[in-house]
């Protein structure tokens, strides 16, 4: 639970950092906050929850680490709306 809930602060902090970037970097910003999420973080999710076969990250039940997760995806889909378009067991859990 502690390693996923670690690699989920890191993508917290790329999204919640988003917010504060000068107006002429939020661009730029949001492609690299898309471009982690979409090719680092979410497949590791996504690959975790197929593999385990159930809803959620770790056991049959709900820990702090699929909160996590879906704070950043709610966030993610916040700032993209389709951010998981290539994740259909992540869209499911949203």
């Amino acid at each position: 639970i502690d390693m996923y809930v670690e690699g989920l602060a890191d993508l917290n902090e790329l999204i919640m950092y988003h917010e504060f970037k000068p107006a002429n970097e939020k661009e730029k910003d949001l492609a690299n906050i898309m471009d982690k999420a979409t090719n680092r973080y979410l497949p590791v999710f996504e690959k975790v929850l197929k593999d385990h076969g159930q809803d959620f990250l770790v056991g049959n039940k709900l820990s702090k680490a699929d909160v996590n997760l879906l704070e950043n995806i709610l966030w993610l889909e916040e700032l993209k709306p389709d951010a998981l378009a290539k994740f259909p067991l992540l869209q499911v859990i949203a």
